[in-house]
């Protein structure tokens, strides 16, 4: 049974958990994909950066919550249960902060080498103003790639839409056919039995013709037995 507190119950807290950590989770390869865009490794996204390290700092800071909440649970089994989820929650966290870690130092060792190279070019041979469109070309292929992405999510949405169109009319056809092979089976009884009701006319027509004739029959011989 979940614990209630102030903001939500335990499961409420560790369904927020959860959700922010696929965030985190996104942000972290988003971040990662842009490092390896381009030849050169890449630039940074301050605000992602800030905005995944902001998830992962309140994910810890539920994980605090979860961990006293989950003490209080008052079957063993529950409470067991609960501790390997929060334990999960924070270990994936943790793991995701070092991964955040480990790009910003990276990226900012890039961008030192960047700025010692600039530096160096600068002084040696006055390309200074060379060495910045190569960065203005970079950031414009940089945004070309996030351009990119957008457009490849945007039309992975219409293909997913035009599937789910595709199927809906499948969907409608198989139910056409379904009533139409039922009016087909309607009519084909329906052909049967007017069958047979032709067969029992022609008998019932053979009958009656026969009794005319035995009719006839009996009164001709009846007249001339009576003459």
């Amino acid at each position: 049974m979940a614990m209630p507190v102030e903001g939500g119950t335990l499961s409420e807290i560790h369904q927020s958990a959860r959700k922010l950590l696929l965030k985190a989770r996104d942000g972290v390869e988003k971040l990662e994909r842009l490092e390896s865009s381009t030849s050169n490794g890449g630039f940074d996204s301050p605000e992602l950066s800030f905005t995944v390290k902001k998830d992962i700092s309140q994910i810890q800071s539920l994980c605090v919550d979860m961990d006293r909440l989950w003490r209080s649970v008052a079957a063993k089994s529950q409470r067991d249960l609960w501790k390997r989820k929060v334990e999960q929650i924070a270990e994936e966290a943790e793991s995701l902060k070092g991964s955040l870690d480990k790009y910003l130092v990276r990226n900012q060792r890039r961008m030192n080498e960047v700025r010692e190279r600039t530096e160096l070019l600068g002084r040696a041979n006055g390309e200074s103003a060379h060495v910045l469109r190569i960065f203005d070309e970079e950031a414009q292929a940089m945004q070309s790639v996030r351009n990119s992405s957008r457009m490849l999510q945007e039309s992975l949405a219409t293909g997913t839409a035009i599937l789910t169109k595709y199927a809906e009319q499948r969907d409608r056809l198989k139910n056409a056919q379904r009533k139409a092979l039922d009016v087909l089976n309607t009519v084909g009884l329906s052909n049967t039995v007017l069958r047979l009701i032709e067969r029992r006319n022609r008998v019932d027509q053979r009958i009656k013709y026969v009794g005319m004739f035995l009719t006839i029959v009996v009164l001709y011989f009846f007249w001339r037995w009576t003459s």
